[in-house]
């Protein structure tokens, strides 16, 4: 850290979070009824509950919130050509980003992709899984990608394009 820093630290602040999916946080044990994700300690994960004699809370846990409220923290739309003729290639690759997304953080899941003709549009519960994918598109597809953070990073548009 350098200097300037350094001699600034106690007058940093630390970001609220803006998100509002994500201020409800629930810190005792609780499982969603919808996923079947849980929560300990405030961080949701596939991990069973230790059973401790405590029957845990249910508590519908933030992606499924966003499922169910139409609300999407990323949107990827890839546009161009090449979308047309590759569609199942790209649906795979999409699908196991999210399989190797999922597996570790239980909140980042694929809401919906819709396709007409060369245009594809696929939402997201959390915006490191689109930014996962626009960067899974352009390593395997090369291509165009274009990344805009709403105010406050609750949002993730990712254009992707390729003719």
């Amino acid at each position: 850290m350098d200097t300037f820093r350094e001699s600034r630290k106690d007058k940093l602040l630390k970001p609220e979070l803006h998100d509002p999916y994500l201020k409800q946080r629930h810190t005792g044990p609780a499982q969603c009824p919808v996923c079947s994700a849980t929560c300990h300690a405030g961080r949701w994960s596939w991990q069973p509950l230790q059973s401790n004699g405590r029957t845990p809370g249910q508590v519908t846990c933030p992606a499924c919130r966003r499922i169910a409220d139409d609300m999407p923290a990323g949107t990827l739309t890839l546009t161009g050509d090449f979308v047309g003729p590759h569609q199942d290639e790209i649906l795979n690759l999409i699908r196991n980003t999210e399989t190797k997304e999922k597996g570790q953080h239980a909140l980042e899941r694929i809401m919906a992709c819709r396709v007409d003709g060369n245009t594809m549009v696929v939402t997201t519960t959390g915006v490191h899984l689109a930014n996962r994918i626009g960067h899974a598109l352009d390593a395997a597809y090369k291509g165009f990608t274009e990344y805009r953070y709403s105010d406050g990073d609750v949002h993730l548009a990712v254009n992707w394009l390729r003719n």
